[in-house]
């Protein structure tokens, strides 16, 4: 059961509250009914709405500013976290008993609803207003083990896509951070967290026996949230990461790539859990659009064993070392970073990675265990 399954069954003594609510379509109940719907069916007092990045529908371009809107499907006013501002104005906040986050994470730092969250966090302290997360599991699982750094480099590269310092696989669930943000970060909120039931934190999403709904445009698939982590790094250099295709962040590559040649030695590599084939492709948009590419699909064999963050890294290596003369660090422009400016980093969280890239690629794959380790990564509610 995810968290708004526990809250509608325990915590009907809140119907006289008035609710705000930040959420988007990627949200449900167990039996696929939208958050916002279920709540409002039940009696709930759900009077305003609020969106992350992409909308509540889901469809924004990835980066793109969203508008205030009005929900089509229950006709509450909706006020865009991915606009003028980043967290829930205080003024709407004071008119409120109660603010609900429930918003789908898929186990990344710079997957942004996170980040969503940790301005919510401040602004109900700010206010004074409870704020409850209806939690979810971990798709990638809950296993600490399996965080990959670099930790964020929080002084010098926080940001919309990494604002504190957590690993870029941080194994946590959204309601697990909003804990740890609260404790660590010294957040006086009220806080409460509506835990999900019946999840073994070893289990990854295929084991849940739940339907998947997409999270945001380029997360079309189950299998896209594990290969993600691995294949967004490119977004900060000039290769396409495979948006405007039907397989975003799970195939990569430019028209100067030999397909055929980088998966000979990708695979050559013997990463745990990951296969790579060789194929062709034209993205609709994004890089290189309606051009002819090569490149390779990443395949996932084993979630257990998979690194993402290994792999996503190695591959960037590959690119440098093979294709020295097209290779080039890419900005990435978006709403929170109008430049583009320095987005390998950001999405890193170490200039470290890009600099030792550039200046001693030979040792790269050498120092990469070194780069990925959080050993003081170990918090749990």
């Amino acid at each position: 059961m995810f968290g708004i399954d526990v809250f509608l069954r325990e915590h009907t003594c809140l119907k006289t509250r008035r609710i705000g609510l930040i959420t988007n379509d990627a949200v449900t109940t167990t039996a696929l009914i939208p958050v916002r719907q279920a709540l409002l069916e039940a009696g709930f007092r759900v009077e305003v709405l609020f969106s992350p990045e992409h909308g509540l529908q889901t469809t924004g371009t990835d980066g793109e500013a969203q508008p205030h809107t009005t929900d089509y499907l229950t006709g509450l006013p909706v006020y865009s976290l991915y606009g003028p501002g980043l967290g829930p104005p205080e003024d709407l906040l004071h008119q409120l008993d109660l603010l609900l986050f429930d918003l789908p994470d898929i186990g990344s730092r710079f997957y942004t609803y996170i980040w969503t969250l940790s301005y919510t966090l401040e602004a109900c302290a700010r206010t004074r207003t409870p704020l409850w997360v209806l939690d979810r599991p971990n798709p990638l699982s809950g296993r600490l083990s399996l965080a990959e750094g670099p930790m964020l480099d929080e002084a010098h590269l926080s940001s919309f896509i990494g604002r504190w310092a957590i690993p870029v696989r941080h194994s946590m669930t959204v309601g697990e951070l909003a804990v740890y943000w609260q404790q660590h970060r010294n957040i006086d909120v009220d806080l409460t967290i509506v835990k999900a039931e019946g999840w073994p934190r070893e289990a990854f999403f295929h084991d849940l026996g739940v339907p998947f709904v997409p999270t945001s445009p380029a997360i079309p698939t189950a299998g896209t949230m594990f290969t993600y982590q691995a294949l967004c790094f490119l977004e900060g250099i000039n290769l396409s990461e495979g948006r405007g295709t039907a397989y975003p962040f799970r195939v990569c590559g430019a028209p100067w790539v030999d397909g055929v040649r980088l998966a000979r030695a990708f695979n050559q590599l013997e990463l745990a859990g990951i296969r790579a084939r060789a194929l062709f492709f034209t993205p609709l948009d994004g890089k290189f659009t309606r051009q002819l590419c090569q490149g390779i699909m990443l395949h996932v064999m084993d979630y257990a064993t998979f690194r993402p963050v290994q792999t996503g890294l190695s591959l960037i290596y590959l690119l440098r070392t093979m294709y020295p003369a097209q290779f080039a660090w890419a900005p990435y422009p978006t709403h929170v970073n109008l430049t583009g400016a320095n987005h390998f980093d950001l999405l890193t969280g170490q200039a470290g990675v890009r600099q030792h890239l550039e200046q001693s690629p030979d040792t790269f794959l050498a120092a990469l265990p070194a780069l990925l380790a959080v050993p003081e990564w170990g918090f749990m509610p």
